[in-house]
Parts: structure tokens; C-alpha cells; sequence
């Protein structure tokens, strides 16, 4: 099925994608150099393992209910002012959230007091912030394709650049954790600064007569739309379930250091965002195939993924326990965002666009509290969970008519 794309004078113009995809990049690697340093800063401010998880559940919890509304106000108001306000805001947040992180280091400011500030800035105003830019880029490249083939490329484009970001934020947060838990901390508003000065400069802001005053929502349940919502929703709850004891798993196996734990979870997340890349950037642009088929495929190889990750085998197969994470992640991903997008009419691309962040933040509202806490009762057992729930996604697209139609 060819998507439904009216021709907008937005059509016409040269499309900006890889100045929007950069955005996405530079919030996301912001993001991301938090991951290899989040474990180890917790234990170094006297956060418990759950107090993360709630940090992190709060700010899917802004995503999931500001996601939609991001994603209408793209079209009505525009993505640059849209992004400008996301992205500054995330600069603000999370400058804000460094010098805390450096008086709780400094035992200046420490207890329920510290968990509450670090939950209104790296929860509520950063995941407030973080809502915005998937949908608004999203919606955009949905506004600027008129193929299957060239929609499920440029939502492939969203995913890898994301991918990119955990490479880089593995890197980033891995290696200048070596030379103190707060060099990378400082570095993450500057990253998303650095976007935020780009969007301003060169973003162009659409016509006036190129803007929908009044969006349509879209349902959850729309038949368009809900069974790849479900799917995506499955995937990202086992991500969900393994992203955030990654830090814990490697500390707590190899008996490491808070250095050194950093160090070999950045390596194992740039295992997974690597997948990603290629999966993304390589795979899907030259495979060609449709959004069921990368569910299905991509399904599997993310289950082969967890199932490696259960016993503890060493870090190598750890390591390639999350790269086969990331691919399977990776291949799934485009399919799951364009699949319902090439359902839709171009005044509904912003409502789906929100729909697919709400549900992508909805499997963290949940997943990062109940990972931590299941890890506390026995460490395998989040990993047991994602596997479980990886399976029955498997059986899903499998059998589901939705994935065997045309689309």
C-alpha cells in the first residue's frame, strides 16, 4: 500500500532530514552518555537501585503523556519552535542535573532531598523535553515520503541515528568516565546545546499555509494501527527490562569498580547501538523488505539475543548478547514505525508519530522499576521476563493477518 501523502507545498521544497536526523542524534547521544555512568554515579550519591528506576519511570511517564501532543503541535505550530523549546529545555535540565549529581558527590546535598531534584530534572523536565523530538522528526519524514520503500527508509533513518547515539554515548560516557564521573556529566547539555544552536540557525520554518490548525488524534486502537503498537510495545519492554541493569549486571558478575563497571558496560551498550547502526543504516535500506517481514525477522534475532544474555557465560558473550539485541531491535524498529504511518492520511502522521513515542516511553513507565526490583529478588530473573516477552511478540507478528497483508 503506497502512503497516503497529500501534495503539500512541504513536499515540494528540499527536504531538510539530515539536519532534523542530527537533532535527533545529538538529544539522543546527550541521552545515551548517561547510560554507562548511571549505575556507578547512583551508587556514588547514595541512590538505591530502585530510585533509578523510579527517576527513569517518571520521565517515560512525560513521554507517554505529552507524546501526542508534541506530535499534533509539530504540525500545527511548527517543528522549529517545537524543537527549540524541547531541546533548550533538555540543555537546562540536564545542566541543572550535573550540579546536583556533583553536590551529591560532594555529600553537600544528599538523601531524599537529592532524589527529588535529580527526579524533577532528569525525570520530569528532561523527559517533558524528550518527547517532543522523535514525534516532530518523525511526522516530518512522514510529510516528505511518498513510497513505502522511501518511508520505511527514512523511519529507518530515525532509528539508526539513534543507534549512533548509543554508540557514541557508549564511547563518550564509557571513556571520560575514566577520568571522573563528571566529565561526562558536564558534557551531555553541551551535546544538545550544540543541536539546539543548529535548529536555530538552519532549521526552516514552514509556510503558514503548510501548517493543519487542527491535527486529528489517533487512537490506540484505530485497527491501523494497534497490533504494531503491541508489538513495538513488547520489543521495547524487553529492552526496557535489560537497558537499565546492564550497568548492575556487569558490576555485579565481574566484581568490578565503579571505573571499570563503566568502562565495560559502555563496550557492551556499543555492542547493541552497533547492531542497531547496522541493521538500520546497511540492512534494511538494502534488503527492501516490508514492515511485517522486519518484524518478524527482527523478532527473532532479538529473542536469540536475550536468551544469550541469561547465564553468566563472560563478557564476550554478553557483549554479543547485546549486539544481537540491538540488530533484532534494529531491523523491527523501522517496521514497527512505518508500518501504521503508510496507513495514514498526512493530517494523521502527527497523531501516530506521538502514538508511536507514548508507546515506546509507555514500556519504561513500568520496566526500569520492575527490572531493578526484580533484580534485587534474583538477577537473572528480568532477563527471564525479557525472553518470555520477546517470544510471545514472535508468535504475534507470526500469526497476526495485519503482518501477512500488504504492508
Amino acid at each position: 500500500m503506497q502512503p497516503q501523502v497529500s501534495d503539500t507545498p512541504s513536499t515540494a521544497t528540499k527536504p531538510q532530514i539530515p539536519l532534523v536526523l542530527s537533532a535527533v542524534f545529538l538529544v539522543y547521544l546527550g541521552q545515551m552518555t548517561l547510560n554507562p555512568i548511571i549505575a556507578p554515579l547512583s551508587r556514588e550519591v547514595g541512590l538505591a537501585e530502585w530510585q533509578v528506576g523510579v527517576m527513569i519511570s517518571l520521565a517515560a511517564v512525560c513521554v507517554v503523556l505529552s507524546s501526542q501532543f508534541w506530535g499534533r503541535a509539530s504540525l500545527s505550530r511548527g517543528r522549529k519552535p517545537v524543537l527549540v523549546a524541547a531541546m533548550g529545555t533538555a540543555v537546562g535540565a540536564m545542566a541543572l542535573f550535573a550540579l546536583l549529581a556533583q553536590l551529591g558527590m560532594q555529600g553537600t546535598l544528599r538523601g531524599t532531598a537529592l532524589f527529588i531534584l535529580l527526579l524533577i530534572t532528569r525525570g520530569l523536565l528532561f523527559g517533558l523535553a524528550i518527547a517532543a523530538v522523535p514525534p516532530t522528526a518523525q511526522a516530518y519524514i512522514a510529510d516528505v515520503t511518498t513510497t513505502t520503500e522511501s518511508r520505511v527508509r527514512g523511519m529507518a533513518g530515525v532509528g539508526a541515528v539513534q543507534g549512533l547515539a548509543m554508540i557514541g554515548g557508549a564511547v563518550v560516557g564509557g571513556a571520560l568516565a575514566g577520568f571522573g564521573l563528571m566529565v561526562p556529566l558536564l558534557c551531555v547539555p553541551v551535546m544538545i546545546g550544540i543541536g539546539l544552536i543548529a535548529v536555530m540557525l538552519f532549521l526552516r520554518r514552514e509556510q503558514r499555509h503548510e501548517l493543519i490548525e487542527n491535527p486529528p488524534k489517533v487512537s490506540p486502537w484505530d485497527p491501523r494501527a494497534w497490533p504494531f503498537l503491541l508489538a513495538g510495545f513488547g520489543l521495547f519492554t524487553g529492552l526496557g527490562f535489560v537497558q537499565i541493569i546492564t550497568g548492575f549486571i556487569v558490576q555485579d558478575r565481574f566484581a568490578l569498580n565503579a571505573g571499570a563497571a563503566a568502562g565495560i558496560t559502555g563496550a557492551a551498550l556499543l555492542a547493541a547501538g552497533a547492531g542497531m547502526v547496522i541493521a538500520q543504516a546497511v540492512l534494511v535500506p538494502r534488503l527492501g523488505w516490508r514492515p511485517g517481514t522486519l518484524l518478524r525477522v527482527g523478532a527473532a534475532v532479538s529473542l536469540a539475543g536475550f536468551l544469550v544474555l541469561i547465564p553468566n557465560a563472560g563478557i564476550p558473550p554478553l557483549v554479543i548478547a547485546l549486539f544481537l539485541i540491538g540488530l533484532g531491535l534494529g531491523l523491527a524498529m523501522p517496521g514497527y514505525t512505518a508500518g501504521p504511518s503508510l496507513l495514514m492520511s498526512a493530517e494523521e502522521q502527527g497523531g501516530i508519530a506521538g502514538l508511536i513515542a507514548a508507546n515506546n516511553a509507555l514500556t519504561f513507565v513500568l520496566t526500569p522499576t520492575l527490572a531493578t526490583l526484580f533484580y534485587t529478588w534474583w538477577p537473572p530473573l528480568p532477563l527471564i521476563v525479557s525472553a518470555l516477552v520477546c517470544s510471545a511478540v514472535l508468535v504475534f507478528v507470526l500469526i497476526h493477518p495485519k503482518f501477512r497483508a500488504t504492508v
